[in-house]
């Protein structure tokens, strides 16, 4: 028997398109000799729908589109797709309206439904909001053989694996008592660096565990902060890799199931990236492409500094869009160095993107004054340096607004976790697209990207980096090296070690003093940012989930007995200065 994976990118709602793709397709494997077509989780309407699960007639809707499909599809052609169904049982047990469920279509008609068992509520996930869990494992039969079925989540609750159980059943280990001949997962599981090896592990230690062969077909594509990345596959009972789709990429591939020998044969494996960093780069480029093209947008703008971060942006931009459709503006200030503006338009030439050159200075002089008899009496400071980043994001929501451009903003993950950036300034945007990668990665992706060819220009790369708002600044003035303070934003974000441990490992303790509270400062920020592109296991977006209002910050409750600055402070704060 063959058997063809679909690795589809859906549109979240669009009922007919998703429908469309997933004909095609089996179009495609009907062609090629397949008897089955896999598609990944919830195919019909995209995932995560989130609350539009709570609207009724896009329930319906996703009904009547899932009956028509079955209509369309070619003859002596099953297909498994992703969609909902009703519980019927849910006024009388009080659970949820829906089942996060997988439909059999075969011979014109809806034939079975299958319901995942273990439904999500970490990190971006939230199934149990929408969702009542399957109570019953999940199989059918096709040409004589015994197919299991599971759902994203169901694979991942394997006591032996994990040493401990996070669901009361293990859904794999129930379909192997029943004996099936095959398990196939169909899931959209979210992209972090280097999730497909350990996918790959889990499932490997599955296979070899209960004997059976596994196929595991996964969504790809970018939906808002999230991106799907593909690498559909199929080990065999040996735990062998007996076909891989293509990373980041829609695809189709087809393993054949010997009924003999009651195996997998071996069938097209794509080529692995070579590097994290080679990895990171398609799934921003895909993020970017997608958030664009199901936002309907085409053409880009941002603000081009001089420095890494915007000019890592651009790069991006141009692989996703075409160099064509990318605009980088040039805003200096009296305080901008000359390399600035020769760095950014030396980028510009190496990436082929238009620009134009607003400077700022009299703007600046509009702003103060304006403002001169309000500010009597006081300072230059936070307030007027931070003027220079709101002029700027000003004019580049005034270019996107005008000509329908997509703003993109440019800071890292390092500056979002510690507030060095500005409210309604560099911040604007509506799409961040390296939201969640350190600042350390930030130079490691330009270095990559320049393996073959200056494509970042030298100087942007060994400058040190700088906000340019006043004389002389730089980042280091205000912030610990970035070396330092990425690897204590790695252990409190995403280790979730304590001040303690952090300071145990050999940092500074009054360095994680001062960055644990510029993290908790900033949060109200974070709240206000655009939606950033999610690479990693925590990042500041769905799946974080702290509060603003907080009087609780680690080690200068540990070490001094001190709570921290009211909220009214923390929202004073806001410029690259505040961690001073």
């Amino acid at each position: 028997m063959k058997i063809a994976i679909a690795q589809l990118n859906p549109i979240i709602g669009d009922l007919p398109g998703n429908s469309q793709k997933i004909l095609e397709m089996a179009i495609q494997a009907a062609s090629k000799g397949a008897r089955l077509l896999l598609t990944p989780e919830l195919s019909l309407c995209g995932y995560p729908p989130r609350d539009l699960l709570l609207d009724p007639s896009f329930v319906e809707a996703m009904d009547i589109t899932l009956q028509q499909l079955a209509r369309d599809l070619p003859p002596n052609l099953a297909v498994l797709v992703g969609t909902v169904a009703q519980n019927l049982k849910a006024h009388i047990t009080g659970g949820k309206t829906l089942f996060n469920s997988i439909a059999l279509l075969e011979g014109g008609e809806v034939k079975q439904i299958f319901h995942k068992r273990l439904l999500p509520t970490y990190d971006v996930f939230d199934e149990r909001r929408y969702f009542e869990p399957g109570s019953q494992a999940n199989y059918f039969i096709l040409d004589k053989i015994n197919i299991g079925i599971t759902i994203c989540e169901d694979l991942w609750n394997d006591e032996e694996f994990w040493g401990k159980r996070s669901y009361p059943v293990n859904p794999i280990a129930e379909l192997a008592v029943l004996g099936v001949d095959l398990i196939v997962n169909l899931s959209a599981s979210p992209y972090t660096v280097s999730k497909q090896r350990f996918r790959e592990i889990i499932l490997r230690h599955s296979a070899l565990r209960f004997l059976q062969p596994v196929i595991y077909a996964n969504q790809v594509g970018g939906n808002d902060d999230l991106i799907f990345d593909g690498h559909s596959f199929a080990l065999n009972r040996q735990g062998e890799m007996m076909c891989c789709a293509r990373g980041f990429e829609t695809d189709l591939v087809i393993v054949e199931f010997d009924e003999v020998q009651r195996d997998l044969q071996l069938g097209s494996v794509a080529p692995v990236y070579e590097s994290e960093n080679e990895e990171i780069w398609h799934a921003l480029v895909l993020g970017v492409r997608d958030y664009a093209r199901k936002c309907r947008f085409s053409q880009v703008v941002l603000g081009l500094s001089g420095g890494v971060d915007s000019a890592l942006v651009a790069a991006i931009a141009s692989d996703a869009l075409g160099k064509e459709n990318v605009l980088g503006v040039l805003m200096p200030s009296p305080y901008s160095s000359q390399h600035s503006i020769s760095d950014a338009l030396a980028l510009a030439e190496n990436l082929g993107i238009k620009t134009n050159i607003l400077p700022i200075g009299e703007l600046m002089q509009s702003f103060d004054h304006t403002l001169v008899e309000l500010f009597a009496g006081t300072e230059f400071g936070i307030a007027e340096e931070n003027l220079q980043s709101r002029i700027r994001g000003n004019l580049l929501m005034a270019i996107a607004n005008k000509f329908g451009y997509l703003l993109l903003s440019t800071g890292n993950k390092s500056e979002m976790a510690v507030g060095y950036c500005t409210l309604y300034g560099d911040m604007n945007g509506g799409l961040a697209v390296i939201a969640d990668v350190p600042k350390t990665r930030v130079y490691s992706l330009c270095h990559w990207l320049n393996r073959h060819g200056e494509i970042i220009p030298e100087n942007i790369l060994t400058k040190a980096p700088s906000a340019e708002l006043k004389p002389g600044q730089i980042d280091q003035d205000s912030l610990p090296p970035y070396e330092i303070l990425d690897d204590i934003l790695q252990r409190l974000i995403h280790n979730h070690q304590s001040a303690a441990q952090i300071v145990a490992s050999g940092h500074d303790a009054a360095i994680v003093d001062r960055v644990i509270q510029m993290v908790s400062r900033a949060e109200f920020k974070r709240r206000q940012a655009p939606p950033g592109l999610k690479i990693t296991d925590r990042a500041f977006g769905t799946g974080w989930r702290m509060p603003i209002a907080s009087n609780w910050v680690g080690v200068k409750n540990i070490y001094h007995n001190q709570t921290t600055p009211n909220l009214v402070c923390c929202v004073a704060e806001d410029t690259q200065e505040q961690i001073k």
